[in-house]
Parts: structure tokens; C-alpha cells; sequence
């Protein structure tokens, strides 16, 4: 079956909710999306590509499965969907209690500590996912990142025009920090403890004589810390959240001990 003509059966299945539902093509895409064969996007003349066909496949999956009982050890779960299986093999570590569900690809030389990755996620070789990170639907992490503690990635999977959030190479994420809505952030950014990154929220590179601001984006080897800006209400002057690009790496900053240096100037660290 080629990629066009399963798409087509999603497709229809889709469209068609009242109908039969084609249970063959919603278990080999999911089945493709689980050995890492299909993505929900991928890279694309430098930019991201959604691939909202292998979403709808995702949801199809949940009128396929029923609840079942799987017994791991001392743990039971009852849930529609399988857990993902076959660590050794795939060269991936996986520390208990950590979960992945069947539909999430892990890329060989990935660890996870005790965290959770959802189904349609994609998790880059050599990335580290630490303690109760969590990597929601359909996310897209690349190779070489880490996950500190704590770390919140938002799932999405409607509406299915809605991008993934997508953590490009290399990039190292701060423990407690939220990234939801379809933030992108490019390779090899750094985003210090407690960032909260939504589509709205405002990350000002304040290292020039002028600010500038982005937003839903992080650009490539930035440097992030928590701040705030103030906003006039009815009801007085406050401080809204926004994220504030202290600089960007160098070959000078690569060095994590020259990272923390900067970041502990501005009162954040990256663990």
C-alpha cells in the first residue's frame, strides 16, 4: 500500500463517520507512526510540514481499540490504547514507571526517565526525556535535546490545521518550563527554568539597542529566561508574562558551564 493510497483510505474513513470504518488502514498508519515510517510533520524547505491526514488516523485509532487491561509488574493500566514495546531492540532506555503508548516513536539512543510520551509524538536520537517531563500528541522533538524535570509539552491533534509543537535539534529546555499551542523553537535554543511559551506570549530579544519581538517562535541558539511585561487593565497596571532573549549561544556559550554563567547573571538556571 503507498503512502497515497493509504492516505486516501484515512481520508474517506474520515469524511465518512457514519460509514464502515477501515480499521486495516488506521492500524497500519498507526503502526507506521509507531516505528517512526510516517510523521505528523517533518522538516520541509526550512520549514515544518502538518501532515493533517496522519492525524485523523490517530483519532480513527480511538474508535478502533477498545479498553483493554495490561498488566506491567506491579502496574496495571486500562486504556484504549496499547503501550509502546520493543525498548531493547529499538536501543532506546526506558527507566520504570516511564510510558510511551503504542503510535509514539523513539528515536535509538533516547533515555526516558520516569515521564510520558503520547501517541504521534516523535523523539530525536540521543534526546534526554528526564523526570515527569511529558511529550504530548503528535509532538516533534529532535535529536540531542533535553528535557529537564518537569518540562510540559503540549499535544495537539484538533483542529487538525493546528501545528504540533516542534523543539528543533539540540535544543536544551529547562526544568518547569511549559511549551504549548505549536511554539516552534529552533535548533539549539536554550530556554531557562520556568519559561512558559504559548502562541500568544510575546519572546522579546531585549540583547540590542531596540526590542524585537517574536511570537509562537523561538529563533535558533537563542537564549531564553522568564520575564514580564507591563499591561494597563480597567482595574489597575500589571505584569503580563513574555519570554526575554538574553543573548544567543556561541562557540564561547556552547560550554554548559558558560550557559549557567549567563543564565545565573539573570537570576535563572538551566536545571
Amino acid at each position: 500500500m503507498t503512502f497515497e493510497d493509504l492516505e486516501a483510505r484515512i481520508e474517506a474513513s474520515y469524511d465518512d463517520p457514519e460509514g464502515a470504518l477501515d480499521s486495516e488502514a488506521v492500524e497500519t498508519a498507526v503502526g507506521m507512526l509507531d516505528r517512526g515510517e510516517l510523521r505528523v510533520a517533518e522538516p520541509e524547505d526550512g520549514g515544518w510540514r502538518v501532515n493533517e491526514w496522519v492525524k485523523k488516523a490517530v483519532l480513527l485509532f480511538f474508535r478502533v481499540r477498545g479498553l483493554e487491561t495490561t498488566d506491567v509488574g506491579p502496574f496495571e493500566y486500562h486504556d484504549k490504547l496499547p503501550l509502546k514495546s520493543g525498548y531493547e531492540a529499538a536501543g532506546v532506555r526506558v527507566v520504570p514507571p516511564a510510558t510511551a503508548r503504542y503510535g509514539a516513536f523513539l528515536s535509538p539512543g533516547v533515555v526516558m526517565m520516569p515521564s510520558y510520551v503520547n501517541i504521534g509524538a516523535w523523539v530525536g536520537p540521543g534526546t534526554m526525556v528526564d523526570t515527569w517531563a511529558t511529550v504530548g500528541s503528535c509532538a516533534q522533538i529532535g535529536g540531542g535535546v533535553h528535557l529537564s524535570g518537569g518540562v510540559g509539552i503540549g499535544g495537539v491533534l484538533e483542529p487538525l490545521q493546528a501545528a504540533p509543537v516542534i523543539v528543533e535539534d539540540g535544543v536544551f529546555v529547562g526544568s518547569r518550563v511549559v511549551i504549548v499551542e505549536g511554539v516552534r523553537v529552533g535548533r539549539e535554543a536554550v530556554i531557562g527554568t520556568g519559561v512558559v511559551l504559548t502562541s500568544s506570549t510575546p519572546v522579546i530579544d531585549v540583547t540590542g539597542a531596540e526590542p524585537v519581538e517574536f511570537r509562537g517562535e523561538v529563533p535558533p541558539r537563542a537564549v531564553v529566561i522568564p520575564g514580564s511585561r507591563p499591561k494597563s487593565f480597567p482595574a489597575g497596571e500589571y505584569g503580563l508574562p513574555c519570554g526575554l532573549i538574553i543573548g544567543y549561544r556561541t562557540e564561547g556559550t556552547d560550554d554548559k558551564v558558560r550557559l549557567n554563567a549567563l543564565l545565573r547573571g539573570h537570576g535563572v538556571s538551566m536545571s
